[in-house]
């Protein structure tokens, strides 16, 4: 047998022992089902911009725990169009809710959806 069949031979045999054995002794799937692992990528996503963050905090530490679109605007610093864009992130993924009275949209925090996020890395 040459040295690289050897080689090839030797190869194959570490491939069928390691599929044959669990690494580390894990026999069954722990954590997160594909589902769970998804809803909580999608939250999470919601959640990792820097300007959402600000308007959840705002909201969050509100009086009465509820902001005025016409406050956040100027509150992050953007354009109102992009503050607008943030908004419906978060009202999508359910982190706050929206209520329109008059010409303003009003937002509070929905105080589960924060549990959600907390609850991922507990």
């Amino acid at each position: 047998m040459t040295t690289s069949a050897t080689t090839k031979a030797s190869a194959r045999a570490r491939e069928n022992l390691l599929e044959a054995a669990p690494c580390c002794g894990i026999t069954t799937p722990g954590g997160l089902t594909r589902e769970q692992a998804e809803t909580n990528a999608q939250l999470l996503k919601a959640v990792a911009d820097p300007v959402r963050l600000r308007l959840l905090s705002i909201i969050r530490d509100s009086e009465g725990g509820e902001a005025c679109v016409c406050d956040l605007t100027p509150a992050v610093g953007l354009a109102q169009p992009t503050v607008s864009h943030h908004l419906k992130v978060l009202t999508e993924a359910g982190l706050i809710e929206r209520e329109k009275r008059g010409t303003w949209a009003w937002f509070r925090v929905v105080p589960s959806r924060l549990d959600d996020v907390r609850s991922i890395f507990s």
